[in-house]
């Protein structure tokens, strides 16, 4: 299909931006054309609209409250999968990737669960509108998975691997039976089921580290990125980045983070953080850091609209021009995950955008929504013809 999306404020990678229409063919950007030169089958009136590459969310996992919108209950995947990318493209995301936490705990993060969303992603690829990942996150305690992940690599299936490690917190509130109560209720088990299982995990940890090994090893065979996450120190962070995993993501402290940022490796932040003006947990604050020139990339974590009012707020508040504030959610996700045909706006590029009406700066809105020149979300605009 042949498009032209006339007439928007255009972001181009140098950072600056000017009006003009662009050309699309066969998915790609075929570059700058004039709006009387181009023959076009559909024709995108994007006047007094932003165009900015498509948004590229390297971290996602709101998409388990569409799963179990009410603890204990589920819905179908496809729904949940389906509903989940609706609001994804509705806020501008164009590059999806599904966090799916693969635990030793059974229930949401079990196992089961996980499987079972990887094959449903696997089944509506051709539905989802958004070009849809799976990012996996191996807690690294999760030990007689380490075989199927390895598959999962080699075979393709996962598109970024990230190493958690929350059982030594879990750990911690084994004599808090309140406290553990939450994660028994996730995991489907009593309390005491629940104890039992994390003292057998917790026994094995010895075996931790060369099973780290064994698949950082294997992500980069496979040539896929793979990222640490909640790093607490500069030791972590080097020790990640030797095994050849560059990606530090939601580090916990400001010295892992400058490790990060020394070793020339990817920092991903959190946009509810940013988007928020601070933490939920009181961590350490993403605005701040990116003022300091900490932080490379912003990921939607917990909320999808984060990253499209987190990048606006960064910029209206004068911590990075808008360009940089944008690359945090377009070209820097692209070159952390090794996606070298988006993240901006170029010919031969793929034709990923989201087109913004700024009128509001405080209150940016998605006006329409393109996935590899294919218009896959229009708000109540009028934008073309059969659109």
């Amino acid at each position: 299909m042949r498009v032209e999306i006339r007439g928007g404020r255009i972001l181009w990678p140098d950072g600056t931006i000017e009006e003009g229409s662009l050309a699309i063919e066969g998915g790609r950007i075929a570059g700058p054309t004039r709006a009387t030169g181009f023959s076009a089958f559909h024709v995108i009136d994007a006047r007094g609209l932003l165009v900015l590459p498509g948004i590229i969310d390297l971290h996602g996992d709101a998409f388990e409250r569409q799963i179990m919108p009410r603890p204990g209950v589920e819905v179908s995947l496809a729904v949940a999968l389906q509903e989940t990318d609706l609001q994804m493209v509705g806020n501008g995301i164009t590059t999806a990737f599904h966090a799916i936490t693969y635990s030793w705990e059974p229930g949401l993060r079990g196992g089961l669960m996980t499987r079972r969303l990887k094959e449903a992603i696997a089944s509506q690829r051709g539905r989802l509108a958004a070009d849809t990942h799976v990012h996996l996150r191996h807690e690294t305690f999760n030990l007689d998975a380490v075989d199927e992940v390895a598959g999962w690599l080699d075979d393709g299936s996962i598109r970024l691997l990230a190493f958690n490690d929350h059982t030594p917190d879990i750990h911690r509130l084994i004599d808090q039976p309140t406290k553990l109560q939450k994660y028994a209720e996730r995991a489907h088990l009593s309390v005491g089921d629940f104890r039992a299982l994390v003292s057998r995990v917790w026994a094995r940890r010895d075996e931790v580290p060369a099973t780290i090994s064994r698949l950082a090893k294997a992500a980069a065979t496979a040539r896929v990125a793979s990222a640490s996450h909640d790093d607490d120190s500069p030791e972590m962070r080097r020790q990640f980045h030797a095994l050849g995993c560059t990606i530090c993501e939601f580090p916990k402290t400001e010295t892992a983070a400058l490790a990060a940022r020394d070793l020339g490796d990817p920092i991903v932040l959190g946009a509810p953080n940013v988007m928020r003006g601070g933490s939920h947990t009181n961590a350490i604050g993403a605005s701040t850091m990116l003022a300091r020139g900490i932080g490379d990339v912003l990921a939607s974590d917990y909320y999808y609209p984060s990253l499209l009012h987190a990048a606006f707020r960064l910029a209206r508040e004068g911590v990075l021009p808008f360009a940089k504030a944008w690359d945090l959610v377009s070209a820097n996700p692209a070159a952390a995950a090794g996606m070298t045909d988006r993240g901006s706006i170029r010919a031969g590029a793929r034709a990923d955008f989201v087109l913004v009406d700024d009128e509001q700066p405080a209150l940016p809105r998605v006006a329409a929504t393109l996935v590899a020149g294919r218009p896959v979300f229009q708000a109540d605009r009028q934008l073309a013809a059969g659109f």
